[in-house]
């Protein structure tokens, strides 16, 4: 089950970024210290009475310069088209503008529920002036203030109301669900008909060919069965094509949030972008099992050195993914596509691991006699114990004299110690530090 999309939308200076500073409050801030986990901005979670969902700023939309009407049409459309629920932003400070009227009528257009908000409603004596937006058409107003954050909780009430009712998914207990992901045009498409041996999803060289998230089960030999969740593209529309580059992180996103495990596929051709590092980051904060593809690998001229230097430039680049298994992939030919099955069925069995406290707890005593554990200003970390507590992910719970003193280079220490005495390839490892009471 994905989370519901929230799009704001509105002219500039009407305050969308302080809006969506509010709704998403702290959970916009990353706060894992490993390089190259980075956020875009323009995407965030947030939560609301219970419900999760995702917010979208699809950034000011002008009309006042003519050459760029294509740039507003298109912002506009990606909104109705990712979003659930459209936030329409304008300012009571401006009143009802011609850019408000045109974003107005582009809204008309689609099925999705529009909320207008009136931003900037700082005082009473500014409540008269929201009822002349009720000539948008889009129904009572919302008079709100980003800046104190008045009115706020009316908004989201309305938000989550109009959310789309979603069913239960009725899965079979062993199907492992997986995706691939990554930037357009890395091949995910061709990889989906290559494994299936036949054209169930529309390939092509064009990037982002694809508009929605396609879902096949198939069954290997053995009988297990899978289900491949190809991760939808965004079109490209000529000059537009490096703004529309940054939604496909939320299109990867909602396939992440189905996966058990997520096939983060790169471009042997075009090498490491910076956007596989974004993409290839939520899903490794999301907790799921990772196995990177290095794809149209037979395009390469290769020597003796070339698989070995791309493995490094992976392992540089992708640090925090060193549990993640690396397979250099063709969907063109095939070439190693037979290996993917066995290592997902690998991988969702190491996530599902238990270790007992007892064993765990032998190999945490071995750890810290191999490497004792800090100090700070004369005090000494004690350890007093360790106990899983979860899988999918594996999650363990570190007993201690004072959280503060578990500085995260010695919990990187321990993580690296049960990997090497329990494996746990292809899936992050969630530690957790608590003082005992």
């Amino acid at each position: 089950m994905t989370n519901p999309v929230i799009a704001i939308v509105g002219r500039p200076n009407v305050g969308k970024s302080t809006i969506f500073n509010r709704v998403v409050g702290e959970r916009i801030s990353i706060v894992e210290d490993i390089a190259g986990v980075t956020r875009d901005r323009i995407y965030a979670d947030g939560e609301w009475l219970g419900s999760n969902f995702h917010v979208i700023d699809t950034g000011g939309i002008d009309i006042t310069d003519e050459p760029f009407m294509s740039n507003i049409r298109m912002q506009a459309e990606i909104a109705m088209e990712e979003a659930d629920v459209i936030i329409f932003l304008t300012s009571v400070r401006e009143g009802v503008t011609q850019t408000d009227e045109h974003i107005a009528k582009l809204l008309y257009r689609t099925n999705k529920p529009v909320l207008l908000a009136v931003n900037k409603v700082d005082n009473p004596e500014l409540r008269a002036d929201v009822f002349d937006f009720y000539a948008l058409g889009f129904g009572e107003p919302f008079p709100i203030s980003g800046s104190h954050g008045l009115g706020l909780g009316d908004l989201l009430d309305a938000a989550v109301k109009a959310f789309p009712e979603q069913p239960e998914e009725e899965e079979e207990d062993d199907t492992i669900q997986f995706s691939f992901i990554g930037r357009p045009n890395v091949g995910k498409s061709s990889l989906v008909n290559a494994m299936l041996g036949e054209e169930r999803v529309i390939v092509s060289n064009v990037a982002g060919t694809t508009r929605d998230a396609i879902d096949t089960t198939f069954e290997d030999e053995e009988g297990q069965k899978f289900r491949m969740i190809d991760t939808a593209g965004i079109r490209k529309r000529g000059r537009v094509f490096e703004s529309t580059e940054k939604y496909s992180v939320l299109r990867a996103m909602r396939a992440i949030e189905r996966s058990d495990i997520v096939c983060v596929v790169l471009n042997a051709e075009e090498g490491i972008q910076e956007q596989d590092k974004k993409i290839a980051g939520y899903a490794h904060e999301a907790g799921k099992g990772i196995v990177i593809l290095v794809n149209k690998w037979d395009t390469l001229e290769k020597d003796n050195s070339t698989y070995k230097e791309f493995e490094e430039d992976i392992r540089r680049d992708f640090q925090y993914l060193s549990y993640a298994p690396i397979i250099f992939v063709s969907a063109k030919t095939k070439q190693r596509l037979n290996k993917i099955p066995g290592v997902l069925k690998a991988i969702n069995e190491v996530r599902s691991n238990r270790i007992s406290s007892s064993v765990l707890n032998d190999v945490l005593m071995d750890a810290v006699a191999m490497n004792p554990t800090p100090t700070d200003k004369g005090r000494r970390l004690k350890i007093y114990y360790m106990t899983q507590v979860a899988v999918k992910p594996p999650t363990f719970v570190t007993f201690v004299n004072d959280v503060d003193l578990m500085h995260f280079s010695y919990e990187r220490f321990l993580e690296n110690r049960i990997r090497a005495a329990f494996g746990f390839e292809g899936t992050p490892i969630h530690m957790i530090t608590r003082k005992r009471k």
